[in-house]
């Protein structure tokens, strides 16, 4: 990590998971939604210039907004790409350039929300060493928790960390030596069932293990519901609908209101 990326004074917010699929970019909408309804000024950093996931979401906000929608709040965005450069060096230099100036261009936000692609990056390791809030999403599976370390299936004590998580503890050590503020990893259990089942609690106890171990916050995240999918094309989310006409989207609302509060971005 070089020396030359230096924290701003917004609040860094930073989705980050080595795995796709974990419902990262609604979570990071929704986080993002939250925030500006209560009139804080938010910006957002896409580094998954393939899949544009937030950005695109963002854009269909834009895009229905301007076709006559009822008007929402609208974050200012910016997608990053990963360099092209032939060595390594340089590389990384130019995305530690880019990465910068769009931090630097919104230093007037309350936050910034940072969106990593589901692979490891440089521009992803640098955004965890700046973050604030590191929220990592995971699937109600093993499959996923192995993403943190290899989990005894007996007793669910960690027999090793996982790659991702020694570069959060470097990220973590990074942020100690520049003489920082102390990251508060948030580990999402996203994506829920409706239905609990033995897996589910399973899961439940090895993360309840884990966060001792691996020094997370394991939180409950949103689940599987059709309704997130279905406000995608819109760019909307649950907080921006004026009228909710069922007990699961009223549900829906809940959950993310108290997702966001369990993320304590406010003390």
């Amino acid at each position: 990590m070089s020396k030359r990326m230096k924290k701003i004074s917004p609040h860094l917010i930073v989705l980050g998971n080595e795995k796709g699929g974990t419902g990262k970019s609604t979570l990071a909408m929704h986080i993002v939604v939250s925030l500006m309804n209560v009139e804080k000024k938010v910006a957002v950093i896409d580094l998954d210039s393939r899949q544009r996931s937030v950005a695109r979401y963002l854009q269909n906000r834009r895009t229905s907004m301007e076709n006559g929608s009822a008007r929402v709040a609208m974050p200012e965005f910016t997608v990053l790409a990963q360099s092209n450069a032939e060595v390594v060096k340089d590389r990384e230099k130019e995305e530690e350039r880019n990465l910068q100036q769009a931090l630097d261009s919104y230093k007037r936000a309350d936050f910034i929300v940072i969106d990593c692609p589901g692979n490891d990056t440089y521009l992803s390791r640098l955004a965890h060493a700046l973050a604030d809030t590191l929220v990592t999403p995971l699937n109600d599976s093993f499959v996923d928790l192995d993403l943190l370390g290899e989990v005894s299936a007996t007793t669910y004590q960690v027999k090793k960390l996982s790659f991702y998580s020694e570069m959060v503890w470097d990220s973590r050590k990074y942020r100690s030596a520049s003489g920082k503020a102390p990251m508060d990893w948030i580990v999402v259990r996203n994506r829920l069932a409706s239905l609990d089942s033995r897996n589910n609690k399973r899961v439940h106890d090895a993360l309840d293990v884990l966060q001792k171990r691996v020094m997370f916050r394991y939180v409950p995240g949103l689940y599987e519901r059709v309704i997130y999918k279905e406000l995608f094309p819109s760019g909307s989310t649950i907080l921006d609908l004026e009228k909710v006409n069922s007990l699961s989207h009223v549900a829906a609302r809940q959950e993310v209101r108290s997702l966001v509060d369990s993320l304590n971005l406010f003390k």
